[in-house]
């Protein structure tokens, strides 16, 4: 049985800044989800013992993230005990991999009803908390060339040739996108505030001017220098050296977050009155080499689109996470995609990256951005650490 699978609503919480101080460090992982999944069920209608799985991810699943926090969700919420959960961690894409996943429950007639989303409280628990062997292990790390992102990201800028002014042009440009977005209500249908709490995205710096991102020192010269720059280039010899580009202000700031989306067929959807928002065409998950790791999500994009039958120019959104500028660059150049359908309202320099969480709420901004503009088709994309990345491929619900 094949059924196709649609979006049918998404709900997310601001992103506040991953810091003590930030927005939404006060609330714990558990808190934020348990918000993203009441909210969306109270504003769909639907009856929780309808849902066949809560698909969530997060990538730093230890301490508070840690047991499985979509069940512990649903069992909090006192939901009925017969609705599974399952946390996926797939590093940055671990959010869109929930999608991915929930969306094949459906079209292969597993499921009818899922929620897919993704949590990250950085704030709470931080980056490489969980002291795996790919960040803690010597020979591991030697063995893999588990570089650090921001390494990674100067790798890309280097044996790539972009200058520091083309990655300063992109973070400004990412900045002034997303305090327009918001300064145009673009986030109202899907932001769902915590009670009293921060009502947007904390790290949006409105006015923000390439000469002010100019005096910006580089953020992993530093790190190069300790070790860092010789084990990329152990396995990548032919750099000779590496230019450290990329600032706070061309780099993903992170935050926290948390997102629901519902995922369902259309019978489903008539049931509770909803109307589809897009179809999940098609999705793709890859590796690639893990020194250059960040290029996965434009390989995941790629594979998706020959998935669905799609060149790049059928796309009329694309919401990838900016995972440093030269990323962005890159995508933009190597497949085509202009400015006027690129990150068209921000991405995650400026309003910040919730690890798990970032790829469900990028899939629910395209699918919202495409009803917006009237496009048809879009894809929502994420490159995580060692090498993983992860697209979706939708079309708009006319």
């Amino acid at each position: 049985m094949t059924n196709d699978a649609y979006i049918l609503d998404t709900v997310r919480t601001p992103r506040g800044k991953a810091s003590p101080r930030g927005g939404l460090a006060g609330a714990p992982a558990l808190t934020l989800v348990e918000h993203v999944l009441g909210a969306l069920v109270e504003r769909t209608g639907i009856d929780p013992a309808a849902v066949e799985d809560v698909l969530l991810g997060c990538a730093g699943q230890v301490d508070e993230q840690g047991g499985n926090l979509a069940r512990t969700a649903v069992l909090t919420l006192g939901w009925p005990d017969t609705v599974p959960g399952q946390t996926i961690n797939r590093f940055c894409a671990s959010g869109i991999d929930a999608v991915a996943s929930a969306a094949a429950l459906v079209r292969s007639g597993q499921a009818d009803l899922v929620i897919a989303g993704g949590v990250e409280s950085s704030s709470r628990v931080p980056m490489f908390a969980d002291r795996g062997p790919l960040w803690t292990d010597a020979a591991v790390v030697e063995r893999i060339g588990s570089v650090h992102m921001g390494i990674a990201a100067d790798v890309v800028a280097t044996e790539d040739g972009y200058e520091r002014a083309e990655l300063d042009a992109y973070g400004a440009r990412t900045q002034e996108r997303a305090a327009r977005a918001w300064a145009e209500g673009r986030f109202a249908g899907a932001v769902v505030p915590l009670p009293g709490g921060l009502a947007h995205d904390e790290h949006v710096r409105p006015g923000t001017h390439m000469d002010e991102l100019a005096k910006l020192e580089p953020a992993f010269a530093e790190l190069g220098a300790s070790g860092q720059d010789a084990l990329a280039l152990r396995h990548l010899p032919h750099l000779g050296e590496i230019r450290h580009l990329h600032t706070r202000g061309t780099a993903p700031s992170l935050a926290d977050g948390a997102c629901a989306m519902l995922i369902g067929t259309l019978d489903r959807a008539e049931r509770y009155g909803l109307w589809p928002v897009a179809r999940i065409v098609s999705s793709a998950s890859v590796g690639t080499d893990p020194v250059r790791m960040l290029t996965a999500g434009q390989r995941a994009i790629s594979k998706a689109l020959l998935r669905a039958g799609l060149a790049p120019g059928d796309l009329d959104v694309v919401e990838f996470a900016e995972a440093f500028a030269a990323l962005c660059l890159k995508i933009q150049r190597e497949l085509g995609f202009g400015a006027d359908r690129f990150n068209v309202n921000g991405g995650t320099i400026a309003m910040g990256h919730a690890f798990g969480a970032t790829g469900a709420i990028l899939a629910g901004a395209c699918a919202s951005e495409l009803a917006c503009a009237g496009g048809r088709y879009g894809v929502a994309a994420v490159s995580g650490a060692a090498g993983l990345g992860t697209a979706v491929v939708m079309e708009r619900v006319a």
